[in-house]
């Protein structure tokens, strides 16, 4: 997140929030186990039509195909196939789909317990990771790797959900949250130590200790630590998925692991990280660079980092992050708040973000790692927050073109981290997307039935509901087939932002 301040002014990322005026009819059916209707129309009703069960079971199977998911974690959804911008112009109806909010244990729900840890994959190199639901011995392994600026803890309501039904592990990458080191990897001369006023960061010194020698906090040493992780800790392929930096990472892990990776996630993945040549891909080209990210930091770099690390490190910037990266103000981040400024207190926050910045990039871009994927046909699924204003859509789509039968998901309202934002959206996706892989397809998508028409369709759109903290929440959401186009969803994210800047509602 952190580099996002070096960009623009945050007021250029001030959104205006869309109100909708819904009105809508619950009828539960108690003849369907575990099945509730709910549609809406986008014009004010002036009387209340409520069909008997019997016209609306028969002839809503007929026309709509009844989908019944059963189990716990699953949504239920009667209605057309149609995209839900169309049915709003046409006036028209269609159904909700009603999904579970996240274990709310007040009302006996009982939320999988979290337990952290720690293990030592080089010396002096600790791996911090949080982890749900190990006692699941034969539930598939699922692990989320974090975005720059945060760590393990952003995954909390996935790991407290997802739990309940599967293994799940966060990690913290290196460099990051409490993966930092344990000890200053430089050494400071008796000279340099007493001109010194202050407690110095660690990392500034002028001589590297061993353990340090060539460490560098950057892509290709983080695809290790995952290889790492998924090899002794969880021991078996994974379920992986990752949101902003974290995606890239389990792409390029997932490149050059297939054999480890059972399925690619990727929430707002970043598909670029990395400013300076990689010293493996472009030798001669990295040479011409004095200072590839390793420790210790030259003089130069020393000074500019005090002042960069003095503006991002400060509450109030990081406030302001948090502020673009959630499109719903409402929603409650003081944990995730005070956990970033916990992590920028420790003593090798600011080397270690000085190394991250200044690493090269990996040896294989986003879009080749993508082809990689696509070569070793590992599969992947994309689910992507509208509101997200740094990483646009856009993107996501255009991972869509290079894969088109990958799912492709898209939220709406939802920024930058959408697990976070909508973490009740996720894990239902997360949920369909693994009972389809595991089921090796015999179980739909979400949002789909068990028909290949069904998946060839442009686009389907849903409004979803959810309960949140005694209230009920609803968002849109989007399924884009394999014979949506690229260019279509250029057409369409420019029509979005130009209604949304000049005070329309985007359909």
């Amino acid at each position: 997140m952190w580099f996002q301040l070096l960009k623009q002014n945050s007021d250029n990322y001030t959104k205006i929030p869309a109100s909708y005026e819904l009105v809508m009819e619950i009828i539960s059916l108690n003849v369907v186990p575990q099945c509730s209707v709910v549609t809406w129309s986008s014009k004010l009703a002036t009387k209340r039509l409520v069909p008997n069960r019997s016209s609306l079971l028969f002839s809503g199977v007929k026309k709509s195909r009844l989908v019944i998911r059963s189990g716990n974690s699953d949504g239920y959804v009667v209605g057309e196939n149609d995209d839900l911008g169309r049915i709003a112009r046409r006036g028209e109806s269609t159904s909700k789909v009603l999904i579970p909010g996240l274990p709310d244990e007040s009302n006996g729900e009982i939320a999988a317990r979290i337990s952290h840890s720690h293990c030592e994959w080089k010396p002096k190199l600790r791996v911090h990771y949080e982890k749900a639901g190990c006692d699941n011995l034969d539930a598939p392994a699922v692990l989320f790797l974090p975005g720059f600026g945060v760590g393990s803890f952003h995954y909390e309501k996935q790991l407290t959900d997802l739990g309940r039904d599967y293994r799940v592990w966060a990690i913290d990458f290196l460099g990051q949250g409490l993966s930092l080191p344990t000890e200053d990897p430089t050494t400071m001369t008796e000279e340099t130590s007493s001109s010194e006023d202050k407690e110095p960061f660690w990392g500034f010194g002028d001589k590297t200790e061993p353990w340090a020698d060539q460490l560098v906090f950057s892509l290709d040493l983080w695809r290790d630590q995952v290889q790492y992780f998924v090899e002794e800790v969880i021991g078996e392929p994974v379920y992986i998925a990752g949101n902003s930096l974290g995606g890239y990472v389990a792409l390029y892990f997932a490149a050059t692991h297939p054999h480890l990776v059972k399925g690619v996630t990727l929430l707002n993945a970043t598909p670029f990280w990395g400013f300076f040549p990689n010293p493996v891909r472009s030798p001669k080209l990295a040479r011409l660079f004095p200072w590839p990210g390793a420790f210790p930091l030259p003089e130069r770099v020393k000074k500019i980092t005090e002042l960069v690390w003095q503006k991002i490190s400060d509450p109030e910037s990081i406030a302001e992050i948090l502020k673009q990266v959630y499109t719903d103000h409402s929603i409650n981040v003081d944990k995730v708040f005070s956990r970033i400024v916990e992590v920028t207190q420790h003593p090798a926050a600011a080397a270690s973000f000085a190394s991250i910045m200044l690493a090269p990039g990996g040896e294989l871009s986003f879009s080749e790692a993508l082809s990689r994927c696509k070569e070793n046909n590992v599969q992947i699924c994309l689910m992507y927050g509208r509101e997200d204003p740094w990483v646009r859509p856009l993107w996501g789509k255009k991972i869509k073109k290079e894969i088109p039968n990958a799912p492709y998901y898209e939220i709406s309202p939802a920024g930058h981290c959408p697990h976070d934002e909508v973490p009740e959206v996720v894990n239902y996706l997360m949920r369909g997307w693994i009972k389809h892989l595991e089921s090796g397809g015999f179980e739909a998508l979400p949002l789909l039935e068990d028909t290949e028409e069904d998946w060839e369709e442009s686009r389907i759109g849903r409004e979803i509901e959810f309960p949140r903290d005694g209230w009920k929440k609803a968002v849109n959401l989007w399924l884009y087939g394999s014979n949506y186009t690229y260019w279509r969803g250029v057409r369409e994210s420019f029509r979005s932002s130009f209604i949304r800047v000049f005070g329309g509602k985007s359909a």
